[in-house]
């Protein structure tokens, strides 16, 4: 298990493995020849977020364990490399979805967050005051295009160009296959945190128009340091695509991941506002209003009219 991170939230991934509810709580079944079978409670009460990989099963009274207790189920592929599917329970805060939505409908503030990304990939104060968006775009390119230069020198593979085409997979050079290999397993571990915290995967700040616009977003904050050095070192492998996954998958990159994206989106977001933490045992729903902010529900409001 991860440790816990930022709002207490913390993430257990689980594969090969079946869950199940028994008289003294929720418990994670494995059965070999060699051991019998083995059993290990998880600690429902202290999850965050459960990540359900490959050969997992999970019974209906497991499942509402969870969701009683407030943790995100995720459906996974191995090692977090793809989120295929997700089920929020009902008490999960919506306190950095609404703050991703009032920055992403507000163009200054949307482009406020957009900065801060670039600024978060290329170094503080890196971006001149006024800088357009198409002006961020062409400093990002620049960057990322020195950047392959600087790699191909390092290995001695000539002049890099970017390419992702799925209609010629095969013709493309090993360094092209092992980064989306490696892109696809980050994109999936970002996803999950993104829903981890509640927020839309769809709303993003740079990319626009896909329902994974903001896992693109994040996921680009990380790549300079992570999946583009890994590609280049595997110019000279016969199976690019496979060892790009399994360096994620075997050194667990992607779950040592995870509390740093969580806090960046939280930074994100917050740019630097204070929040509060939503308390888990709170039950009620507050009511929205346009002046005085969340109002308490639950309650008769009529002799304030």
């Amino acid at each position: 298990m991860l440790p816990r991170i930022a709002d207490s939230l913390s993430f257990l991934y689980l594969d090969i493995v079946r869950i199940h509810q028994d008289d003294t709580g929720v418990c994670a079944e494995v059965t070999s020849e060699r051991r019998g079978t083995e059993k290990v409670y998880v600690p429902t009460a202290a999850l965050g977020c459960v990540l359900l990989g490959p050969g997992t099963s999970i019974t209906a009274r497991a499942l509402a364990t969870f969701a009683r207790h407030g943790t995100t189920v995720l459906i996974t592929g191995a090692g977090g490399v793809r989120c295929y599917a997700a089920a929020l329970p009902d008490s999960l805060t919506t306190t950095w979805l609404e703050r991703q939505t009032r920055a992403w409908a507000d163009d200054t503030r949307r482009l406020a967050v957009a900065t801060a990304m670039y600024e978060k990939r290329f170094g503080e104060a890196t971006v001149p005051p006024g800088t357009t968006l198409a002006q961020l775009r062409g400093f990002e390119g620049q960057h990322v295009k020195a950047h392959y230069r600087v790699l191909a020198q390092q290995y001695k593979i000539g002049r890099f160009r970017r390419a992702y085409d799925p209609a010629s997979w095969d013709t493309q050079d090993p360094v092209n296959l092992a980064l989306s290999a490696a892109n696809t397993c980050l994109y999936g571990i970002v996803h999950a945190a993104i829903l981890a915290l509640g927020c839309s995967a769809a709303l993003g700040f740079v990319h626009n128009g896909n329902q994974q616009a903001f896992v693109y977003d994040i996921a680009d904050l990380y790549k300079a340091d992570l999946t583009i050095p890994l590609a280049f070192s595997l110019h000279a492998s016969t199976n690019p695509e496979a060892e790009a996954r399994r360096s994620f998958r075997d050194g667990l990159r992607l779950f040592k991941l995870l509390p740093r994206i969580v806090g960046d989106i939280q930074e994100l977001l917050g740019l630097g506002s204070a929040y509060d933490i939503p308390d888990p045992e709170e039950q009620l729903v507050d009511l929205w209003d346009p002046i005085s902010g969340p109002v308490p529900g639950g309650m008769n409001h009529g002799t304030d009219t």
